[in-house]
């Protein structure tokens, strides 16, 4: 579970196999003729064979809480080109208001540099002495219009910002169209928008009304089918990747889960035999890890909203009420009193005559 190599790639040869063969020419064994007398027989432990946890978060993030997510690594490039646009846009902006005296002009040349800088700079909200700006966006309960427009821009930058076109056949379009309509000659080179891809994503969610959970797992599972298939997403496989990732997502993290063929109503022209048959090499590309721990979780869902805010994609944002903030108060108070109780329980344990004995 979670290492690079799967059975269907190689079958041939067991993957436990190769590698013992590996550490065995790297870690020769050591006989007692070339040990010291002073140091006695050196045998190595086995974690120093294990790969180190800097290499194995490198290898696998959607696996570590700790290592970044290939997404934000690849929309980097991006946002440092858009922040240095803006830079520029608010230098020349004051340089033109500082260098011109005249009214007219500097009227017109100051209403030209504003609507050159980005919109979302100019309509987000701060909060203030007077009004504080929530949104309703939480880890447990995310919005679900604004996650999968930020799972859609993070699955543009996958694309926009690849590193080749490795793919398979399974999830290639032209292999297996979505749709009767005929694919575009040019369908594997033309990069998705990011409203295409958010227009896709949304058409499923809203007909099979999965969650926003749903939707930050969805991106887990991508991520992590792109690092063990050591693949690409791509234009001639993102709609089929991402439809495989949504239909194990949503029968793995909700409680009643969307069939199969419930999918083929949506999709009109696609048959159930495909689904399973991509389902199926699916799960086996992910080597059936298809466990999401909490920490992945929450990671994912605070570099979604990191990615957000670099790209102006805010969540909506609402004045804090009187209601509003007495329940955020009654929820406070409530899991300061659980904690209490947790650490008090954990005092009395601990100064057991049982715990004293043992000590």
């Amino acid at each position: 579970m979670g290492g690079s190599v799967s059975c269907c790639i190689s079958p041939g040869e067991s993957p436990k196999i190769h590698r013992r063969e590996v550490e065995l020419e790297e870690c020769p064994i050591t006989t007692t003729e070339d040990v010291s007398e002073d140091t006695g027989t050196y045998l190595q432990h086995i974690s120093d064979r294990e790969l180190p946890d800097e290499l194995a978060q490198e290898a696998n993030p959607s696996d570590h809480p700790r290592a970044s997510t290939l997404f934000l690594n690849k929309s980097q490039t991006d946002v440092r080109e858009k922040r240095k646009s803006n830079y520029m846009n608010h230098v020349s902006y004051g340089s033109v208001h500082t260098s011109h005296f005249s009214g007219v002009e500097c009227v017109s040349k100051t209403h030209f540099s504003l609507h050159s800088m980005s919109p979302g700079l100019l309509s987000k909200k701060y909060s203030s002495c007077s009004t504080i700006f929530l949104d309703d966006s939480t880890v447990s309960q995310p919005n679900l219009k604004s996650t999968i427009k930020c799972v859609a821009l993070a699955i543009y930058y996958h694309i926009k910002n690849r590193d080749s076109n490795r793919s398979l056949d399974i999830f290639d379009e032209k292999k297996h169209p979505l749709s009767r309509e005929k694919v575009p000659d040019d369908y594997s080179v033309v990069d998705p928008e990011h409203k295409l891809i958010y227009r896709f994503i949304r058409t499923l969610f809203s007909s099979a009304q999965l969650t926003a959970e749903c939707a930050i797992v969805t991106l887990v599972y991508l991520e992590r089918l792109l690092t063990y298939a050591e693949m690409d997403i791509c234009p001639c496989n993102w709609k089929r990747i991402v439809l495989g990732a949504i239909l194990l997502a949503s029968k793995v993290w909700d409680d009643q889960a969307v069939w199969n063929v419930d999918y083929c109503q949506i999709l009109k022209d696609i048959t159930v035999e495909d689904m399973n048959e991509m389902e199926r090499h699916f799960l086996e590309l992910l080597q059936f890890n298809i466990n999401v721990p909490a920490s992945v979780y929450a990671k994912y869902y605070f570099d979604l909203r990191s990615l957000a805010d670099d790209n102006n994609l805010s969540f909506p944002l609402e004045p804090l009420s009187t209601k509003r903030a007495q329940k955020l108060e009654a929820i406070s108070r409530l899991c300061e009193d659980k904690y209490k109780d947790l650490s008090k329980s954990a005092m009395r344990r601990n100064s057991s005559p049982g715990f004293l004995k043992d000590i």
